[in-house]
């Protein structure tokens, strides 16, 4: 009798694993934004809301967790269940770069979670303002190695994307410039109008962008690979400085352990959703060009740039706040 009954349990096991997976979800999933509501990572979010719901059969629920440069809501993605109801939406920040720089996290990027798919990629502009006298990537760096004093540049914040984009631009250039700290993108973008500072490597915005058509802000260059439909125009700062490259990247992760098919099943939902000419055009007005993936291609993504921060913060000496 009680061979029999683990005998029974046993196949009681095999056929609800199946069963869970495929019936999934049968109630509404939590996805965690590490930033509170309104910031560019939110907006993606909500766009994507209603959509994956229709194709999901179920609701999802916007939960912003801020805090600690991303890393507060990782934190608690990280020790959710499993069970593809708890997601996080997160981008190079949390999970690249403030592991590297914050005290307090209790994840690993590559070990506590399972990456879902790519949600968008977006280029960093360089921008410089009007009074500089240079026009592309390659004038800006001949005018900073003759000037006698350092060029001031803005960043968002130490340990901040564009904080070691830019010093990762300054060391393959041979430059020297001071930092200039802010509270976030909207005082930069006002610093660098304004003339506080010399040049600003950041995304693009809405003010950036007028600032720019009116000639108040020159745009020398653009991050991506190559060019890109987020600064139409605009030259990538790799023909000028070899090898340079750098992009945003935004996108869902799961903790690790959830069921590969549930993942599949997340995954093709994105997929469908960013494929829709409503989301992409969309994003294109918020500054980042839709684009699914593969959990391997995006794992692949976060493996390749953690030892490039790495590097930029040991041989740049960078500090978080």
């Amino acid at each position: 009798m009680r061979a029999c009954f683990w005998v029974l349990a046993l196949g009681l096991i095999l056929l609800t694993g199946p069963a869970t997976a495929d019936n999934y979800p049968t109630r509404p999933i939590r996805l965690i934004v590490p930033y509170p509501a309104g910031g560019s990572t939110d907006i993606m979010a909500r766009a994507l809301q209603e959509p994956m719901a229709k194709i999901l059969g179920q609701s999802i629920i916007i939960d912003n967790r801020g805090g600690a440069a991303g890393t507060t809501g990782a934190n608690e993605a990280a020790r959710a269940d499993a069970d593809g109801y708890t997601l996080l939406f997160a981008n190079n920040g949390p999970i690249s770069i403030a592991p590297l720089l914050q005290k307090g996290v209790d994840f690993d990027p590559l070990k506590s979670f399972v990456p879902v798919s790519l949600v968008s990629k977006a280029p960093l502009v360089l921008v410089a303002n009007e009074k500089v006298p240079v026009n592309d990537v390659a004038g800006l760096i001949a005018h900073a190695k003759s000037q006698n004093k350092q060029m001031l540049y803005a960043t968002a914040g130490p340990g901040s994307l564009g904080h070691l984009s830019t010093e990762r631009f300054l060391n393959q250039a041979g430059l020297q410039m001071v930092h200039v700290p802010y509270r976030g993108q909207a005082p930069t973008t006002l610093a660098i109008f304004m003339g506080e500072v010399d040049i600003l490597l950041t995304t693009t915005s809405d003010t950036l962008n007028e600032h720019i058509r009116s000639g108040k802000v020159k745009l020398l260059g653009v991050s991506s690979p190559g060019t890109s439909p987020v600064a139409p125009g605009a030259a990538p700062i790799g023909t000028a400085l070899n090898g340079y490259a750098v992009e945003t990247w935004f996108g869902i992760l799961a903790p690790t352990g959830t069921p590969p098919e549930i993942v599949e099943k997340l995954n093709a939902a994105l997929k469908s959703t960013l494929s829709t000419p409503q989301i992409r055009d969309r994003f294109l007005s918020y500054g980042v060009e839709a684009s699914s993936s593969t959990s391997a291609e995006l794992t692949a993504i976060i493996a390749a740039e953690i030892p490039l921060w790495r590097k930029v913060i040991q041989e740049r000496n960078v500090k978080a706040e």
